[in-house]
């Protein structure tokens, strides 16, 4: 199979190790600050009950089952050798150092783990944690997953994202003071976001040089503000060509050795409600791979 014309995560790893290496998603039953009872927020407008991840802490799975149930999946599936552990469910720095501590201490439960992916926003982070994590993971690879979302602080207020753009700004410079990798998450397709404004926020994350991107369409769900905007007429989802256009675009801005993380989002199977094209992962990165060599 021919490389991508950009840098994958799966190449960017098996050139630190030597073999395949295999995300193992992780829900730590954690919460969020924008969807606390106390706050009052409410949440992101995009974002449902389960806050991107797979509910297996609210079936009874710790950490470490998780782990050792995806590692033997990844093995059978990619022939995968080595395995970084991703929490990912909702806000992974959200929690007592205590709490947190224990919590990271499980994603070493298996030999073949050489690093950390902690899913977080970047209003979650300061330097207690950042110590925690890097005194726990010694030696191990880091990656701090911050979602910016967008770099315009009218949409973040517009989607009701509970944090500035500065917020990220700050999280990515401390970040930089670590020997941790920092990836940054965006959606395109936001409401009240053109091509323009999509730009600004690539080019904010070329500007501080960030290791890595994931990159999302806005979808809708169900049991969601976007459904209640979607049903009344009052948004559009992107096209599929839209959006792998802006996807082209984006890799072209980013620096030459950015990692691309993703390229389109996974909607859970009976959630989505549009874009019908979300479904249609492989024809979506087909899309961007011919725009991004013909650019």
């Amino acid at each position: 199979m021919s490389r991508e014309p950009w840098l994958s995560l799966n190449r960017f790893l098996r050139h630190r190790f030597g073999c395949r290496v295999q995300k193992i998603p992780v829900d730590a039953g954690l919460g969020c600050p924008n969807r606390d009872p106390s706050t009052g927020l409410g949440g992101c407008i995009y974002c449902n009950r389960l806050g991107s991840g797979t509910g297996a802490w609210k079936r009874g799975i710790d950490v470490e089952g998780q782990i050792e149930a995806g590692i033997t999946w990844a093995r059978r599936r990619y022939r995968a050798g080595k395995f970084l552990v991703y929490f990912q469910s909702f806000s992974n720095t959200f929690a007592p150092l205590g709490h947190l501590e224990r919590l990271y201490s499980q994603a070493l439960c298996h030999e073949d783990v050489v690093g950390v992916c902690i899913g977080t926003r970047p209003d979650c982070v300061d330097r207690q944690r950042l110590d925690l994590i890097a005194r726990i993971f010694q030696g191990k690879m880091v990656w701090m997953e911050y979602g910016l979302q967008s770099a315009s602080d009218a949409t973040l207020l517009r989607i009701n994202r509970g944090h500035k753009v500065q917020d990220f700004i700050d999280a990515v410079r401390l970040t930089r003071e670590y020997p941790f990798l920092v990836c940054a998450h965006l959606i395109f397709g936001l409401p009240g976001e053109g091509a323009e404004e999509m730009e600004r926020s690539v080019e904010l994350l070329a500007g501080l040089r960030v290791d890595g991107v994931k990159f999302h369409q806005l979808y809708v769900v169900k049991g969601t503000e976007m459904e209640r905007l979607y049903r009344a007429g009052l948004y559009t989802p992107m096209s599929q060509r839209a959006y792998a256009r802006m996807v082209a675009r984006a890799i072209e801005i980013l620096p030459e050795g950015t990692v691309i993380q993703r390229l389109t989002g996974d909607p859970v199977q009976g959630e989505l409600l549009a874009p019908a094209w979300s479904t249609d992962k492989q024809g979506t990165i087909s899309m961007i791979r011919r725009m991004v060599a013909g650019r």
